[in-house]
């Protein structure tokens, strides 16, 4: 990765308008609501930094986990 360059697992906004239409919209239910859904986009860093780097899941950093959308 060159100086100024992003990550390669950081998406671009250009690419994520073309990814965030195909992803299915989940409703949260009231009569079971559950944890709240984390952010779709940030799942996918999340998703590239693993392929990218090869890193184990579990030690990912907890800070991604618990990240505000």
């Amino acid at each position: 990765m060159r100086k100024g360059e992003q990550p390669p697992w950081i998406v671009p906004d250009e690419l994520w308008a073309r990814i965030e239409p195909l992803l299915p919209v989940v409703p949260r239910r009231a009569d079971h609501a559950g944890r709240k859904r984390l952010d779709d986009r940030k799942v996918l860093s999340g998703i590239l930094f693993v392929l990218y780097t090869g890193i184990a899941w579990e030690f990912l950093p907890r800070s991604w986990a618990s990240a505000p959308a």
